[in-house]
């Protein structure tokens, strides 16, 4: 390939990396952060898009649409919802993750 052409495609990769969301942030259960590996997925506008937290709880997630989502917090045979907003910019969504009565529940830091 040419130069230019190489240049001009890693400019539209970059610029389309830019518009997308960021939904970033930490998921704490009993004053600590949850182990590694808990799968978070975000579904908008029917597509799914999937992380695992890592040693800190700490998740990240691109999302490329904007608006109203839904994340989905799977912590052995349970799982829990709750929605969110995806923005064009980086967004943090800190959570913290209960359970009572045998149900797990999500809610926001």
């Amino acid at each position: 390939m040419k130069p230019t052409v190489l240049v001009m495609l890693a400019l539209f990769v970059a610029a389309t990396a830019v518009r997308a969301g960021e939904v970033r942030g930490t998921i704490i259960s009993g004053n600590k952060p949850v182990a590694a590996g808990v799968k978070v997925e975000i579904a908008v506008a029917g597509k799914t898009y999937t992380a695992e937290t890592d040693k800190f709880g700490s998740y990240r997630i691109v999302v490329k649409e904007k608006g109203k989502c839904t994340i989905t917090v799977h912590l052995g045979d349970q799982s829990v919802s709750t929605e969110l907003f995806s923005y064009d910019r980086s967004t943090r969504y800190d959570w913290v993750l209960e359970a009572a009565n045998g149900k797990l529940s999500l809610r926001r830091k």
